[in-house]
């Protein structure tokens, strides 16, 4: 974290029963957080099954319990 800008890694290990089989997929991410702390958003990056790098919107918020 640096100010309001996070950057970071995510990685996802899908159903072994599912449509991807099993297949781990990993990347990066950075995020920027808005000036309540209640919310992140930017873009992520990764490989596809077709080893195409794929990117899109990412955005994290902030919900209460029971909300």
């Amino acid at each position: 974290m640096d100010g309001s800008i996070l950057t970071g890694t995510w990685v996802e290990h899908t159903s072994p029963d599912g449509h991807y089989r099993g297949a781990v997929y990993h990347g990066a991410l950075q995020l920027v957080l808005d000036p309540t702390g209640r919310k992140m958003t930017g873009r992520w990056v990764g490989f596809g099954r077709d080893h195409e790098v794929n990117s899109g919107p990412w955005e994290l918020t902030f919900k209460e319990n029971g909300a």
